[in-house]
Parts: C-alpha cells; structure tokens; sequence
C-alpha cells in the first residue's frame, strides 16, 4: 500500500463519511482532493470489497438513517402522497440530527405498492445503517417492516407503530411506581389494533401483563375467532384474554385499571372511566382529537391521564423514543431492533425521572431532556451486545 493510499484510508476511517448535510472537510487543496476522492478513494473501495465490514469505519454508514415514506398515513392528514409528506420526513430527519446526532435522510418513495417499497429499500440498503420506516398506512406498514427485517442485516424500526408503544410502556412503568400497583397484574383495555395498537399490545405481553383486552371498530377482538381477522390482528390474539361476556368498549372498561387509545375520537364517556378501577391510568392518544378529552377523564376520575398532544400533560411523544433507540443500534453494529430492545428503551426513557419527580401530571419525561436518549441509547446498545445481535 502506497503512502497515499494508507494516508486515504487512515482519513477515511477518522471521518467515518464525508458528508452529512454539509462536506466534513473542507476540499481546499490538490493534497485533500487526492486524499478524499481520485485516485484515494480507491483504497477504501477496494478495502470494503475485501472486507464488507469495513465500510462502517470509512463511510457514513456507521450513523446514518434513512427515513422511509410513500406519504400514505401522514399523522392528521391521511394519504397525502409521497411530494407532500417530504416536509414531515425532513423534520423526522432533524429531530435525529437534533436528539441523537444521528445522519438521516428522508426518502420519499411515489408508489403504494408494498413490494416496490420493499424492493427500493432493500436496493438502498447499503447505504444506511439503519431504516425507519415513517407514515406508511396499516396494515401494509406492518408486511413492509417483517419483510425488511428478514432480508437485511441492519435496524428496520417502523416508528409509528414501535415508537408509540415504547413510550406508553414507559409512561406504564412509571404511573405504576407513583400510584402503588404491580403493572403485571392490571387489566388493561387498548381500543385500536391497527400499527400502533398492535405494537402496544405486543409490548405490553412482552413486559409480562396477561390481562390485555383489544376493541377496533368492529367490536372486541375475540381470539376464538383468529382465522377472520388480517395477520396485524391475527398476531395479537395470542397475547390477549378471553372476552367471556364483554361485547362492547363500556363493558371491557368495566373495573380495568388502564385504558390506552389509539383509535377514534370521542368514543369513551365519562361514564365508562367511572366503571374503571381506582386509581386508573387513562391514554387517550387518537389525534388530534382523543377518545376522551383530559378534562373529562379527570372529571370523572381518572388518576393520571396522557394524551399525544403538546398543551397536556404527560404526552406521548415518539422523539424520547427513536432518536436513542437508532443512536444505540448504531453504535453496536446491531442487525436488528428486537422486542427485547424497545422493551429495554422504554426502560431507559422511564428511568429519567426519580420517584421524586414523579407525580400525576409527570410520568413522562420531556422530549427537550438530553438525558432522554443517552439513557435509551445506553440500554438498547446494552440489550443487542447481551442478545448477540451484532455484526461480529
């Protein structure tokens, strides 16, 4: 290896990458530009060839996201197309940067197709270290992401669904330590079985709680009744209970101790979170507008109410979720993110708070806390090195 070549790699490997959304360095001599492009970039190429591995030390690969759209399920908007959802991947890409300090590029894709997505981003895989797959309608989202996590070797995490769910687990976690109760043995009631409710629920059997009942708009899911549902619902009856008598919402919510929404406005009284056990935990996170508005659940009762909105307390908010879930995969080479993994950021993002901070309107931590993703980073790099998902 000539000096020139090893002086490339050697610059190659400091940078990891020389861009991110501005060059790294500055090309401001022949000596840099014989360096960083022609004829030195040659040495780096022909060291990823001989070594796939490689390309994590002297590209961005190491730390860079590519955030994945078509547009079809953009939060309050609906189908909007792949042109007007750019503006939400870029934001998307921003909170990375801004959180995380992690690259990520938005990518919109003008197809509605599942397997073009499939095949794009499997075609753009080498590039990234990561995807996260954004705003893509239920329950095409979930095919996307199983199918992705099969054929690549690096982090599929679709946000809308996982995100959501780890933090509801951690908002969970923390409600039960101020409120006194074992959250493994609470009846829990989730109305909404579509990406983001069935990744809760997944979580929640996950975390050990057994006592799970699922309503969508046609009524309880009822797991007698498996081989009628599409394969998102499909896979949640094997973590929930058995309806007995329950036929409606109001019935399920009768003496449960947590009701958690992700489903239609307006669809839970006051009524019916008076028929909750004491001390209930109420997430109601339809959006704009929720099942039950936080006024009228504290009226009627309700003892820690979140929502997803900003001018309440306690909001559910997926940026104390991805930005430190994709920084600790990233910085372990981690060929997945597990359900082992998001567990553990849910863990991470709860831990923030002491039990002297904790209260009824602070169960959450804020998403502004920069503790929030070097705990979650911490903990999910800690569980893929424990899990041997890492390129060895």
């Amino acid at each position: 290896m000539t000096d020139l070549n090893q002086k490339a790699l050697d610059l190659h490997k400091q940078l990891k990458g020389k861009i991110e959304i501005r060059n790294k360095m500055d090309v401001d001599s022949l000596e840099i530009m014989s360096l960083l492009y022609s004829p030195g970039v040659a040495q780096p190429c022909v060291e990823i060839q001989n070594n796939p591995q490689s390309i994590y030390e002297t590209t961005w690969k190491s730390n860079t996201v590519a955030v994945v759209s078509n547009g079809s399920a953009v939060l309050g908007l609906g189908d909007i197309g792949a042109s007007a959802g750019l503006p939400v991947m870029e934001g998307k890409a921003m909170l990375f940067k801004a959180f995380s300090n992690v690259n990520a590029v938005p990518i919109m894709l003008d197809t509605k197709d599942p397997d073009e997505i499939i095949r794009a981003v499997e075609m753009m895989a080498p590039t990234f270290g990561g995807i996260n797959l954004e705003d893509i309608k239920a329950p095409e989202c979930v095919y996307i992401e199983k199918q992705l996590q099969k054929r690549l070797n690096i982090p599929v995490f679709h946000d809308d669904q996982h995100g959501t769910a780890i933090v509801v687990m951690a908002g969970l976690i923390n409600a039960f330590k101020l409120i006194g109760k074992e959250l493994k043995e609470a009846k829990v009631v989730v109305s909404g079985t579509g990406a983001a409710g069935s990744s809760i629920i997944h979580m929640l059997s996950e975390a050990g709680i057994s006592n799970i009942y699922a309503y969508n708009v046609n009524g309880p899911v009822d797991k007698t009744k498996k081989d009628s549902y599409d394969f998102v619902v499909q896979g949640i009856c094997e973590c929930i209970s058995d309806l007995n008598e329950e036929k409606t919402l109001s019935d399920l919510l009768k003496n449960a101790d947590v009701f958690i929404g992700v489903s239609a406005p307006d669809i839970v009284s006051e009524e019916d979170i008076r028929s909750m056990n004491h001390d209930a935990v109420v997430f109601a996170m339809a959006n704009p507008n929720p099942e039950i508005t936080y006024e009228k659940a504290k009226r009627a009762g309700a003892r820690i109410v979140g929502t997803g909105r900003s001018d309440y307390p306690n909001q559910v908010n997926n940026v104390l979720a991805f930005p430190g879930i994709f920084q600790g995969a990233l910085s372990v080479r981690a060929t997945e993110i597990n359900e082992a993994m998001k567990l553990a950021a849910a863990y991470g993002i709860q831990s923030v708070l002491s039990e002297d901070e904790l209260n009824d309107e602070n169960i959450i931590p804020s998403a502004l806390n920069p503790e929030v993703s070097r705990n979650v980073a911490q903990a999910v790099a800690q569980k893929a090195i424990e899990m041997g998902v890492i390129l060895k």
